[in-house]
């Protein structure tokens, strides 16, 4: 790391790291409405303080998105650090601390949105600050984005409204969230980096029949219990397993040595109880239904009914390509499909590049045996959005070294909290990104 940088890591990165998340814990910035404003308040003030000048950028003045920028040589290649600044829904009954109080209690910092994502916006602009007080240029910009709206993106004042109306923000590379830390049955600890997104293809199976008045159940022909065939089949349907290069890669260090996919994928299955369940959802599409509609009325048969699927598909998947699974799954059965939404999502980031080789050298020296892994994510982040507009290759990465494994399942739960050292080991790699993707020349 270059001398200026590392001088300027300071002696009490913790203690700075966790005061900034603690003021962030403490708006409360829940979407809807989000007011995430409130956050930018305080990371501007941070940041001022540290001598980074910064911007809001907002559609509506109460949901401000910040940019701040330390500016580079304009010979290499440009870097941001995204997060996002608002959080999920958090009922006070259900948490043992106030979800919006920002409690350091037994090492942790308790909080809706310690680990969703403001622990890391903080780290976010703890490193953007080290960079600035350095007093190093680097080759290439240096961005912080601080986002609205990511939670739900209903309003478009986000991320998908800055990439449209901000070109400026264009950047070669991005690091934001979404990764996991795994300890395998074999004994090595695997860091996920999450490359990529499945995409979002919903789709709605349509039953149709005769109305009718339900106290005579024989006068109509009830299209919801045409349903039900539906439901059985697509259950009862294994998806076709389908190979891709992020799946090829993870297998490779998980489960290494030949045999056909399947056989793979159970080898890799078996080290991890959360790569039993992850695994299959990676290596192909995932048809899940989750909402229903049939008559308006208690008393009348529908001549109508509907099924929506949830779909994630891997990236470069064709419409038809998901229909036609459908189609084989519900051979015989009189039903229409159709999609119930256009897809979102489903981009991937290539796997060998300077900022994966930054992270895996960090890795080496953090924890030695460890593995970094690359990852499709089965949902989506907005990083994808940054794919599409400017090419970005865009990572997640956060290293819960600490936080214990369980914790991760209080995202979008009660009593939300996060080891406070992984809030330094995140400022740490982010400066060590910003170092070597820093001193690269285009």
């Amino acid at each position: 790391m270059h001398e200026l940088l590392a001088q300027a890591l300071g002696d009490d990165l913790l203690g700075e790291v966790v005061e900034l998340t603690r003021d962030l814990l403490r708006v409360d910035t829940t979407n809807p409405p989000g007011n995430e404003t409130l956050a930018v308040e305080v990371l501007e003030a941070y940041l001022a303080r540290n001598g980074v000048p910064s911007e809001r950028v907002a559609r509506d003045p109460a949901r401000a998105n910040l940019i701040a920028r330390v500016r580079g040589r304009g010979t290499g290649p440009s870097f941001a650090v995204v997060g996002h600044t608002d959080a999920v829904y958090a009922d006070p009954e259900d948490w043992s601390s106030p979800p919006f109080g920002g409690e350091l209690r037994d090492g942790h910092l308790w909080g809706r949105g310690a680990l969703d994502m403001k622990g890391q916006t903080a780290a976010n602009a703890v490193a953007l600050a080290v960079l600035a007080r350095s007093g190093w240029v680097p080759n290439g910009d240096v961005l912080l984005i601080a986002e609205a709206d990511e939670e739900d993106g209903v309003d478009e004042v986000g991320m998908s409204w800055l990439v449209r109306e901000r070109p400026d923000l264009h950047c070669d590379y991005a690091l934001t969230e979404a990764n996991y830390r795994h300890v395998l049955a074999d004994g090595r600890t695997v860091y996920t980096l999450v490359v990529g997104e499945k995409m979002t293809m919903p789709v709605r199976v349509i039953a149709r029949g005769v109305a009718g008045h339900a106290s005579v159940p024989t006068l109509g022909d009830n299209a919801l219990l045409k349903l039900a065939q539906v439901l059985e089949r697509i259950a009862a349907y294994a998806p076709v397993l389908r190979s891709s290069p992020e799946l090829d890669a993870m297998l490779d260090a998980l489960a290494p040595g030949d045999g056909a996919l399947e056989q793979r994928i159970e080898r890799g299955r078996a080290q991890h109880e959360q790569l039993w369940h992850l695994l299959p959802a990676l290596a192909g599409s995932t048809l899940v239904p989750t909402m229903a509609s049939a008559s308006r009325k208690r008393n009348v048969i529908p001549a109508e009914a509907s099924i929506e699927y949830d779909c994630r598909v891997l990236p470069g998947t064709a419409v038809e390509e998901l229909l036609d699974e459908f189609r084989l799954a519900l051979r015989g059965l009189d039903v229409e499909l159709e999609l119930a939404e256009l897809p979102l999502g489903g981009s991937r980031s290539p796997l060998d590049t300077p900022l994966r080789a930054a992270l895996d050298e960090w890795l080496k020296e953090l924890e030695p045996g460890a593995l970094l892994v690359p990852e499709l994510s089965t949902g989506f982040t907005d990083a994808h959005f940054l794919r599409e507009a400017f090419g970005t290759i865009a990572y997640g990465f956060f290293p819960l070294r600490h936080t214990a494994p369980e914790l991760l399942n209080a995202i979008h739960a009660p009593d939300e909290r996060i080891d406070v050292r992984d809030l330094e080991l995140a400022v740490r790699s982010f400066v060590h990104c910003i170092d070597r993707i820093g001193s690269v020349v285009a």
